[in-house]
């Protein structure tokens, strides 16, 4: 029997309601709201401003719904997802509840973003253990050196790998499997920072097998701000979240008996869901937006960005400017590094002059588009790129 393939996607602009003179190459650094989302959330508005009738049980319908729909999108139970504001909480999450001995160590990427740094740091220094930090060997392509470099850090008396699922100022990708499959070989937890791929690219919980899996909810997810998700493997069954809420509670459900304390959570993941999760304005605009994606499928939006960014990746590199091999590159973000003496002051100027919205990151120009994003998006940046030897 033949596998049905699913047609490739049509743009999705339409949906948006994207300003039509500008040139928007920057979802890494916030996705715009589909219309459909942004109505959800003031459908939730108005709920709010006349909120009868509104049943007890709403407190956790919709979060259920969340966690189902983001399950879904990686793979993993729905029970395993708690809802959090933000990355830093979710990985602080994990950092306060991974044992750590002194003289181990946490092994991290040279320099990812910080949500995924400081909570280590501050465990680190709190158990005498090491930071372990493997740094870009050079200037792209240098991704397969520096994966190699990443598993040999990895050791005996590593407890921890963090890692973003690609780097987040260039698109780096990371070869999860490799380094989870190292990671357990030593018996470390491996926590992932998937917040510059989830929702872009594909992932799959049962393959990669994280212990934990952190992304926000308003970047590739296309949902609103102070979003996010966690996902926690048997390593958390039995973890202290950072709040003690009386909606993470069992029983909770039944609010004339919340008088009755317990000292019980109730099951999975949701004892680490952040206080007042039952946001009735953000949840829903998250559902919406979750349902969006899963209805384009994250392979298929990856095939349209790489569409996209494809022949821009193969000028640039015959005019010798840096950029990572395709192979070693989540697809979703192109990272280029201008060519030596280039101003980037002077980049930024000229691309806001053009309306060209993309991001200066590290030392790299970071083009992160999506579904909303046509070819003639591409040709304004390509215009103002030309401008520089």
């Amino acid at each position: 029997m033949r596998t049905a393939v699913a047609p490739a996607l049509a743009c999705q602009k339409s949906l948006f309601a994207l300003d039509e003179g500008a040139h928007f190459l920057n979802c890494a650094y916030l996705g715009p709201l589909p219309r459909a989302v942004a109505e959800a959330g003031m459908e939730g508005i108005r709920r709010k401003c006349s909120p009868t009738p509104f049943p007890s049980q709403e407190f956790f319908t919709d979060c259920d719904r969340a966690r189902e729909r983001f399950g879904r999108l990686v793979n993993a139970p729905p029970e395993r997802i708690a809802l959090a504001p933000s990355a830093s909480y979710g990985i602080e999450v994990a950092a306060r509840n991974l044992p750590l001995e002194p003289g181990q160590n946490i092994v991290l990427l040279g320099e990812q973003f910080p949500s995924n740094v400081y909570a280590w740091r501050r465990r680190a220094a709190a158990r005498r253990c090491d930071i372990r930090t493997v740094d870009r060997p050079g200037p792209p392509p240098s991704a397969a050196l520096w994966n190699e470099r990443l598993l040999e850090a990895i050791g005996p008396e590593t407890a921890v790998v963090a890692l973003p699922h690609c780097h987040w100022t260039d698109g780096t990708r990371i070869d999860l499997e490799a380094a989870g499959q190292r990671a357990r070989e030593v018996g470390a937890a491996l926590i992932i920072d998937g917040s510059q791929s989830i929702g872009a690219v594909p992932f799959d919980v049962e393959r990669i097998r994280p212990d934990a899996l952190i992304t926000v909810g308003y970047k590739w997810l296309l949902g609103p701000y102070s979003t996010a998700f966690g996902y926690y493997g048997p390593r958390f069954d039995d973890g202290a979240p950072l709040e003690e809420t009386w909606v993470s509670r069992r029983g909770s459900e039944d609010f004339q008996s919340l008088i009755d304390y317990t000292d019980e959570y109730r099951e999975g993941a949701a004892r680490y869901d952040v206080g007042q999760t039952s946001n009735f304005i953000l949840i829903p605009m998250l559902i919406e937006a979750l349902d969006l994606i899963l209805d384009w499928g994250p392979a298929r939006i990856l095939d349209y960005c790489r569409a996209l960014l494809s022949g821009l990746a193969d000028e640039l590199r015959v005019r010798g400017w840096a950029i990572e091999d395709d192979e070693w590159r989540t697809g979703n973000i192109l990272g280029v590094r201008l060519p030596a003496g280039c101003d980037l002051a002077e980049v930024d100027a000229r691309l806001a002059e053009a309306r060209v919205y993309a991001s200066l990151r590290g030392d790299a120009l970071r083009v992160s588009p999506n579904v909303y994003n046509e070819p003639r998006d591409i040709d304004a940046l390509r215009q103002v790129l030309a401008t520089f030897a």
